[in-house]
């Protein structure tokens, strides 16, 4: 199947949307609990939060807030256990997702990133799953004033890509994606397959799609043609 479609570019969020970075963060948090003597927590609690970064994995694990002094450390601990671990990640593109960016490449249509995740940890992951090469635009909070929902970041992608905003596409799997996307006004697509909090009411995002697994973004784009 080859994707017939006049979108110009698709722009993903980075964790829970078109990697599964979950394992490594499961490993690395309860590494950390297991250094200050903590027992492990259920890594389906974990599964649920990497969306939200680090900050959030630390006040989950350690049930601490950001103004309290063990924080900051805490917090860098757990970061430079993240950064070690990519040099062996489990980290794996969704199933079906690799698919779909040999189409896009196939197509001559860009793919990007942008995401919340700090330009260290995403261009390493992204080094070690071999796709550094594949993306044409990696947007981190490294390289802009105002992360998202911002639509600055999704703006700059476009901005690299040579893309039209309203020929472009924007996945992601928090509620701040959906937001960005409607900021910036690109078709916000809403990954239902990704790390939801608890709680989370993904039709209350009002995004413009809802995929509830990777295989549904490949008809969506062919669904998607403009005159």
């Amino acid at each position: 199947m080859s994707l017939e479609t006049s979108i110009e570019c698709v722009l993903f969020d980075l964790d829970g949307t078109l990697i599964d970075t979950a394992p490594d963060f499961i490993q690395v948090v309860n590494q950390l609990l297991e250094k200050y003597g903590e027992p492990p927590i259920d890594s389906r609690l974990i599964y649920k939060n990497v969306s939200d970064g680090a900050r959030a994995l630390v006040k989950l694990a350690f049930g601490i807030n950001e103004s309290e002094d063990a924080f900051q450390q805490l917090n860098q601990q757990l970061l430079d256990l993240y950064a070690e671990k990519i040099k062996a990640t489990e980290s794996s593109l969704y199933p079906s997702i690799d698919t779909l960016l040999i189409q896009l490449e196939s197509a001559s249509i860009p793919w990007g990133i942008v995401t919340n995740k700090p330009n260290l940890y995403a261009s390493a992951l992204l080094e070690q799953l071999n796709l550094n090469q594949r993306c044409s635009a990696l947007i981190c909070p490294d390289h802009v004033q105002n992360r998202k929902p911002h639509p600055e970041p999704i703006f700059l992608a476009c901005q690299k890509l040579g893309c039209n905003t309203e020929r472009t596409i924007y996945i992601g799997d928090h509620l701040r994606d959906i937001q960005a996307a409607k900021n910036a006004d690109v078709i916000a697509v809403a990954a239902a397959y990704g790390y939801l909090n608890e709680g989370s009411k993904i039709e209350e995002w009002y995004a413009d799609f809802i995929v509830q697994k990777p295989e549904q973004i490949e008809p969506l784009l062919n669904s998607l043609k403009f005159t």
